[in-house]
């Protein structure tokens, strides 16, 4: 598989929570912390989701936001 991303993290699914049309997933990277994505229910059917596989979390964005208290 090639990707123009540049943000690849691999990890393993953490937790699974379906909706009617969406599903979250939360994939638990190295040193513990999580990445929490949203995609339909159909690609996760796709991609045969299930907790303790190992993925990959790609970020692919042009904006990333920095905020403070």
């Amino acid at each position: 598989m090639k990707i123009s991303a540049r943000n690849i993290l691999k990890g393993k699914v953490l937790r699974i929570v379906n909706g009617p049309v969406n599903t979250e997933v939360t994939v638990q990277i190295s040193g513990g912390e999580e990445v929490v994505s949203i995609i339909t229910r159909a690609s996760a059917e796709e991609l045969e989701l299930s907790e303790g596989k190992e993925v990959y979390a790609v970020i692919k964005a042009s904006h990333v936001l920095i905020a403070t208290d």
